[in-house]
């Protein structure tokens, strides 16, 4: 019977030892994909902050300024501008 008992007691110290490393993986696996979205949220950020600045530095300037959506295209022009 001493036998048996050992036999279970390895087994389940195995088992432990892969739940353990299988919960520590996933939360591993969290934390690199939570990095992963951080790092794509600033860069779309900065994107945004780029596309308004070009906007806002050629209509700021009097130039008009291609704006294209699809197939459409528009050119911005400030109100304050003269007129051609």
């Amino acid at each position: 019977m001493g036998k048996g008992i050992t036999i279970s007691m390895v087994v389940m110290i195995v088992l432990l030892v892969l739940a353990v490393g299988y919960i520590g993986y996933d939360k591993y696996s969290d934390m690199k994909q939570e990095k992963e979205f951080g790092i794509y949220q600033q860069g779309a950020q900065f994107g945004y902050e780029q596309a308004i600045t070009q906007l806002y530095e050629g209509v700021s300037q009097c130039q008009p300024v291609p704006l294209t959506y699809k197939n459409q295209t528009i050119n911005l022009v400030a109100q304050e501008c003269p007129r051609e």
